[in-house]
Protein backbone atom coordinates (compact mmCIF):
# COMPACT_ATOMS: atom_id res chain seq x y z
CA UNK A 1 0.00 0.00 0.00
CA UNK A 2 1.28 3.44 -0.93
CA UNK A 3 1.99 6.30 1.24
CA UNK A 4 -1.09 8.32 -0.48
CA UNK A 5 -3.07 5.37 -0.01
CA UNK A 6 -2.66 5.02 4.00
CA UNK A 7 -3.54 8.67 4.27
CA UNK A 8 -6.57 8.93 2.38
CA UNK A 9 -7.63 5.69 4.28
CA UNK A 10 -6.35 7.68 7.24
CA UNK A 11 -8.69 10.64 6.32
CA UNK A 12 -11.58 8.41 5.17
CA UNK A 13 -12.03 7.16 8.88
CA UNK A 14 -11.96 10.46 10.59
CA UNK A 15 -14.51 11.33 8.50
CA UNK A 16 -16.08 8.41 9.22
CA UNK A 17 -15.84 9.01 12.56
CA UNK A 18 -17.00 12.39 12.93
CA UNK A 19 -20.14 11.42 10.51
CA UNK A 20 -20.97 8.88 13.34
CA UNK A 21 -20.63 11.33 15.72
CA UNK A 22 -22.73 13.72 14.02
CA UNK A 23 -25.43 11.26 13.50
CA UNK A 24 -25.20 9.81 16.99
CA UNK A 25 -24.76 12.40 19.33
CA UNK A 26 -25.39 15.56 16.90
CA UNK A 27 -21.73 16.80 17.58
CA UNK A 28 -19.22 17.61 14.57
CA UNK A 29 -16.14 17.27 15.72
CA UNK A 30 -14.02 19.09 12.71
CA UNK A 31 -16.47 22.12 14.32
CA UNK A 32 -15.76 21.93 17.47
CA UNK A 33 -12.19 22.08 17.11
CA UNK A 34 -11.81 24.35 13.95
CA UNK A 35 -15.21 26.34 14.44
CA UNK A 36 -18.29 26.33 11.68
CA UNK A 37 -17.46 26.47 8.48
CA UNK A 38 -14.18 28.13 8.69
CA UNK A 39 -11.11 28.65 5.73
CA UNK A 40 -9.38 24.87 7.85
CA UNK A 41 -12.48 23.41 8.50
CA UNK A 42 -13.60 23.82 4.83
CA UNK A 43 -9.61 22.39 3.31
CA UNK A 44 -9.97 19.42 5.84
CA UNK A 45 -13.65 18.74 4.65
CA UNK A 46 -12.50 19.18 0.86
CA UNK A 47 -9.22 16.54 1.95
CA UNK A 48 -11.99 14.19 3.58
CA UNK A 49 -13.81 14.08 0.19
CA UNK A 50 -11.43 13.66 -1.99
CA UNK A 51 -9.78 10.77 0.35
CA UNK A 52 -13.14 8.92 -0.04
CA UNK A 53 -13.03 9.49 -3.79
CA UNK A 54 -9.43 8.17 -4.14
CA UNK A 55 -11.12 5.30 -1.54
CA UNK A 56 -13.06 4.46 -4.51
CA UNK A 57 -9.67 3.58 -6.69
CA UNK A 58 -8.42 1.09 -3.52
CA UNK A 59 -11.42 -0.76 -4.23
CA UNK A 60 -10.12 -2.16 -7.38
CA UNK A 61 -6.38 -2.57 -6.96
CA UNK A 62 -4.99 -5.53 -6.74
Amino acid sequence: MKVIDKIALVLVIIGAINWGLIGIFNFNLVAAIFGDMTLISRIIYGLVGVSGLWAIKLLFDD
